[in-house]
């Protein structure tokens, strides 16, 4: 199985079968710069309806659209309510977490999660393998409640996103903020990497891709 960072909160997971999926496509905009999303898929993930999180039209090939609990092409994905900001979604409304199995490994995608996790939803997360979670602060969690996420469902990976570069001018911080102190750090100069079942390391690893658009 591959992840590849498109740029933002949007990965393209391609399962060894072929298999595509694009989570949270993104539309440009000026304070949002990275390229326009080209790529096809099978299916399409959508944590919520904002314009940098759902730009299903983007995606190429007509993809089936999953914003919740789903099975498409043999792949279970599970939805988890969760809220874009500390008071139930009062100011931003609501997020949806989405977990999901490719290759035997497990994936969840926070979206804009905006507060800490209950014990519920943290049973309901469960296993995860690969964590894909904001860390920029303002518009969803910051460094220091990522890291307790992260604490609480103890993923094998840590593929950080929604933080701030040079095509990103939101009011978020950047990824260093994230990683101060943290051990088992990779920052990658690409934007994909390939994991297998059997071969995830056993200690959690942070790996910091590089957007491909």
């Amino acid at each position: 199985m591959k992840i590849k960072y498109l740029g933002h909160a949007s990965f393209m997971i391609t399962s060894d079968a072929g298999t595509r999926i694009i989570a949270d496509p993104y539309a440009s905009r000026p304070d949002l710069n990275y390229g326009e999303i080209k790529e096809s898929a099978d299916i399409v993930t959508v944590s919520h309806d904002h314009s940098d999180h759902n730009n299903v039209a983007a995606v190429r090939g007509n993809p089936r659209v999953v914003r919740g609990t789903a099975k498409v092409k043999g792949i279970e994905f599970k939805g988890i309510p969760a809220y874009h900001d500390e008071v139930k979604g009062a100011q931003r409304g609501n997020n949806t977490i989405i977990c999901f199995e490719v290759d035997g490994i497990r994936i969840c995608h926070m979206g804009d999660i905006g507060h800490r996790l209950s014990d519920t939803q943290v049973a309901e997360v469960g296993k995860v393998d690969i964590l894909l979670i904001p860390v920029g602060g303002f518009f969803t969690i910051d460094a220091k409640v990522a890291s307790q996420v992260c604490d609480a469902v103890k993923p094998r990976v840590i593929i950080p996103m929604h933080f701030k570069t040079s095509k990103c001018a939101f009011p978020i911080a950047e990824v260093d903020e994230f990683l101060r102190g943290k051990k088992g750090v990779s920052r990658l100069d690409t934007s994909e990497a390939e994991f297998k079942q059997g071969a995830l390391p056993t200690t959690t690893q942070v790996i910091v891709l590089k957007p491909a658009l």
